[in-house]
């Protein structure tokens, strides 16, 4: 890559890093523009998992009180994330590009739809959540997050979406939800950053320039979370994600 391609990368994560934090979707931004710059499908996918890793950790960060008293459900739920995150990282580096590039745009789409929808998952499970939830987590829980995961191990873009509404209907509880959330999605990309590392073709390069940009856009998105009307954002972002699964349709 050229240094002015450099430049437009890390300015694209800046750009992710605040939309991950005001509406979620970073990655159907970062993504499409790597492979514009001439990166590989699979390169590109490896790249943004990894230059966006830092970003999860902030989010943890953010949440941490309301991991109290959650370190046994944490431990056996990032148990999971680390078997399904693993399981989908092996998949994209096993099976062979072409059918990441014929896939690719469907989870695009789907990721687009997802974020869409996710005003509305989020008003249904605000609205059953109570008080009483149940201490044990329901079995199935633990079948979904593996698959979700997997998920986010192959792609991620907007697992943090699936992972709301998983854990929200399993808990009834969204708050806690929104914060296991964020803990599950981190483990899952530390997951990937591991395997991708020492096994995926990831551009290093575009990772020294994004990381860092896409930690400070994640900084900056939450501070200013709250004066920017996220609907529209959304709107955009959604909008964009179509647009581009249908030129990667196309490009397949």
């Amino acid at each position: 890559m050229s240094a002015l391609d450099l430049v437009i990368a890390a300015a694209v994560a800046l750009l992710a890093g605040g939309v991950n934090s005001i509406a979620g979707g970073g990655s159907l931004i970062l993504f499409p523009t790597l492979v514009a710059l001439g990166l590989g499908t699979v390169e590109a996918n490896v790249t943004n998992s990894v230059a966006q890793w830092p970003g999860y950790l902030g989010g943890v960060a953010g949440f941490r009180a309301e991991y109290a008293g959650q370190r046994r459900r944490l431990v056996r739920l990032g148990a999971v994330a680390v078997l399904g995150g693993t399981t989908g990282s092996i998949l994209l580096l096993t099976t062979p590009s072409e059918a990441f590039d014929v896939v690719v745009p469907v989870l695009v789409l789907l990721a687009s739809c997802l974020l869409a929808v996710q005003p509305l998952l989020n008003r249904r499970l605000r609205s059953a959540q109570r008080d009483d939830a149940a201490a044990h987590d329901p079995r199935w829980l633990y079948v979904a997050l593996f698959l979700a995961t997997v998920y986010g191990g192959y792609f991620g873009g907007a697992l943090g979406v699936i992972l709301v509404g998983v854990l929200g209907l399993a808990l009834n509880r969204l708050p806690l939800a929104n914060a296991l959330k964020s803990a599950i999605a981190a483990v899952t990309a530390s997951v990937t950053v591991v395997v991708f590392g020492f096994f995926g073709d990831v551009h290093w390069g575009v990772v020294a320039v994004a990381a860092p940009a896409s930690l400070l856009g994640g900084f900056l998105g939450a501070r200013i979370a709250t004066r920017i009307p996220a609907t529209a954002l959304r709107v955009l972002i959604v909008v964009f994600g179509v647009a581009v699964s249908v030129y990667l349709f196309a490009r397949a």
